[in-house]
């Protein structure tokens, strides 16, 4: 709706039009006429009124050709139309409104029936125009869904891979800084790897029942990944009963070697009390766990249905193989751990051992306890 209501009145007497003007244009509407339906018409569709008022009986065009074309056009049928004629022709007033005219007026014009009937066709172009705005609000709200729904899609993609590496506060970061992808694409970097399992775990899964081995392992990974998920290491896979644990990778970490040794140690402890419950059920079951630290390359490897996050090198067969010598509670770390949590930890030098895939000899050292900052 125009502000003021505009209208367009189109009669071929241009006495009847300045009466028209004058009466509206006193009541505060904004008043366009035109002298026949053609061009009537014209004006309608350069200046779409909120309201015509059309003669009947007109040279070149009549009023009911013209609102039948009026009709026609989709961008103007939902303009009310009031047909003006003369009260004897009532066949032209039937014919008229079957071709579409909203209302009617009789000539002369009486005073206060021009008014009401210009209200009420005011307020229905003025409900009809707040309607359709809604629907293209509607229309609007409905592609923002859809497109909502559809980013909200890949974010929970997005979320379910990261989730499967990283702890959730750790991917949580990730995804707000909307950089998630791009982390997981392959780099290389520095990081520590812990490589633990369970000794005895073969034999164990030999002879005992396969209900038993699951319970077993989900008590155990269970355990060991609130450790993980404490000191926001990054899950790089299970092995039956190993896990690998990266850190400083995907987000980088000053300290990612004293969070592997202090998570190490925090394992380590909490496996103590599931051990004992094992024993009670006749399952005898140690824990190692081997710690080594270098660079490695570190990425999402697979293919389009099914992909892992994965590091390469090195670095995580130092950490399997320290896991493999490792005895039961027992901490095994390469010189380059070691020497980054000396002042931490209290360790032991082990000598050098021989580690399969390695051409030399290696030294390595255990982790006996965590002693942390002096206060």
């Amino acid at each position: 709706m125009h502000d003021p209501p505009r209208i367009l009145a189109v009669d071929d007497t241009p006495e009847n039009l300045e009466i028209l003007r004058m009466r509206l244009e006193a009541n505060g509407y904004e008043v366009v006429t035109a002298a026949d339906g053609e061009e009537g018409l014209g004006k309608a569709r350069d200046l779409t009124p909120d309201l015509i008022l059309l003669d009947i009986m007109m040279p070149k065009l009549d009023g009911i050709s013209a609102v039948r074309m009026l009709k026609q056009d989709l961008s103007l049928r939902s303009i009310p139309v009031i047909l003006v004629t003369a009260k004897a022709d009532t066949r032209d007033v039937v014919e008229g409104l079957d071709a579409g005219g909203d209302d009617y007026l009789t000539k002369p014009f009486e005073h206060q029936a021009l008014l009401a009937r210009v209200r009420s066709m005011l307020r229905q172009k003025a409900l009809h125009d707040t309607v359709a705005s809604q629907a293209v609000q509607l229309s609007d709200w409905n592609r923002s869904l859809e497109q909502t729904l559809a980013e909200q899609v890949i974010e929970i993609e997005r979320m379910g891979r990261l989730r499967r590496f990283l702890p959730e506060q750790v991917a949580d970061l990730i995804l707000a800084a909307g950089n998630g992808d791009t982390l997981l694409q392959s780099h290389r970097r520095e990081v520590t790897v812990v490589f633990c399992d369970l000794r005895g775990f073969t034999a164990f899964a030999e002879t005992a029942e396969p209900e038993e081995v699951m319970a077993v392992l989900g008590e155990y990974h269970a355990c060991l990944g609130e450790q993980i998920v404490r000191y926001e290491g990054t899950l790089e896979r299970f092995v039956g009963d190993g896990i690998v644990v990266v850190f400083n990778d995907p987000l980088p970490c000053a300290d990612h070697t004293e969070r592997a040794v202090r998570m190490a140690a925090a394992m380590r402890d909490a496996i103590d009390e599931h051990s004992e419950q094992w024993r009670k059920r006749d399952h005898l079951l140690g824990f190692g766990i081997g710690i080594a630290r270098g660079h490695a390359t570190i990425g999402r490897i697979g293919f389009d249905q099914r992909a892992d996050y994965a590091v390469i090198g090195t670095v995580s067969n130092h950490a399997a193989r320290l896991c493999e010598e490792a005895r039961p509670r027992q901490i095994l770390v390469s010189q380059r751990v070691v020497g980054a949590v000396e002042s931490l930890v209290e360790s032991v030098a082990v000598g050098e051992l021989t580690l399969k895939g390695f051409r030399r000899p290696m030294p390595a050292y255990e982790i006996v306890r965590w002693i942390g900052r002096p206060s």
